[in-house]
C-alpha cells in the first residue's frame, strides 16, 4: 500500500466513525422470509414492547419490531402487526396520529391488533377487546376482520412519569405487578401467521 492509498483509507475509516448513522436501537432484526413483517407498537413502560418482540418470537422471529416514535417507513413491508399500552382508553398520542397519518399505506397491510392494558387486574372480556380494538384501533385504522387480543399488562412505578406514578400510588390497593404473559404473545404471533395464510382483511 502506497503512501496516498493509506492515508485516503485512514481517513474514510476516522470519518466513518464520526458520521452519525440513522439509530436502529429499537430494531428487532428477524430470521429472513419470503414476507417482510413489522410490528409497530407504543409504550409507557415496556410492557407492550415485550409483547411486541414476543409476537414476532411466535412467529419464530420473522418480524421488525418498533416503537412508533422512530416513525419508521412501513411501506417497505408487506404485513404490520400494531398496537400499543392503554391509557384512558386510548393507545399513545403518537400511535393514534402515526396510524392516522399513514392510514393508506397501512390499509393493505394490517394483519393484526394487539393492546396491553392493567384491566384492575381482572380478566380480558369480550367487552373489553371490543372497546380498545374494534371501538378504538380499528376505527382509528379502518381495517376490519383481522386478528386481535388484549394483554394483560403491568405496573412498574419506576418507569412511570413522576405524576403518573403519584397519582398510581394514591389509588387503594394499586401496587406494583405483571400480568403479561409471554406464551399469551407468541400464541398470537402464531395466530396472526395462520389467519394470513387463509384469510385477507375487509
Amino acid at each position: 500500500m502506497n503512501k496516498r492509498t493509506f492515508i485516503k483509507t485512514t481517513l474514510v475509516g476516522i470519518a466513518a466513525i464520526f458520521v452519525p448513522h440513522r439509530s436502529k436501537a429499537l430494531e428487532y432484526y428477524p430470521r429472513p422470509s419470503d414476507k417482510k413483517w413489522a410490528v409497530l407498537y407504543s409504550t409507557w413502560c415496556g410492557s407492550a414492547r415485550d409483547a411486541g418482540v414476543w409476537i414476532s418470537e411466535g412467529m419464530d422471529g420473522i418480524a421488525n419490531v418498533f416503537d412508533v416514535r422512530e416513525n419508521p417507513d412501513l411501506s417497505r413491508y408487506d404485513y404490520v402487526i400494531v398496537g400499543g399500552a392503554i391509557r384512558a382508553g386510548r393507545v399513545s398520542q403518537e400511535m393514534q396520529d402515526y396510524l392516522s397519518r399513514n392510514r393508506e399505506i397501512l390499509k393493505t397491510r394490517l394483519r393484526g391488533y394487539f393492546a396491553v392494558c392493567g384491566n384492575m387486574m381482572q380478566p380480558v372480556t369480550p367487552e373489553v377487546t371490543a372497546r380498545l380494538i374494534d371501538k378504538h384501533l380499528a376505527v382509528i385504522c379502518g381495517v376490519t376482520g383481522i386478528p386481535s387480543k388484549v394483554f394483560l399488562g403491568r405496573i412498574t412505578f419506576g418507569l412511570m412519569e413522576p405524576d403518573v406514578r403519584e397519582q398510581m400510588q394514591k389509588m387503594p390497593g394499586i401496587k406494583e405487578y405483571d400480568n403479561l404473559k409471554r406464551d399469551e404473545c407468541m400464541a398470537f404471533g402464531k395466530e396472526v401467521l395462520a389467519a394470513t395464510s387463509k384469510h385477507k382483511p375487509t
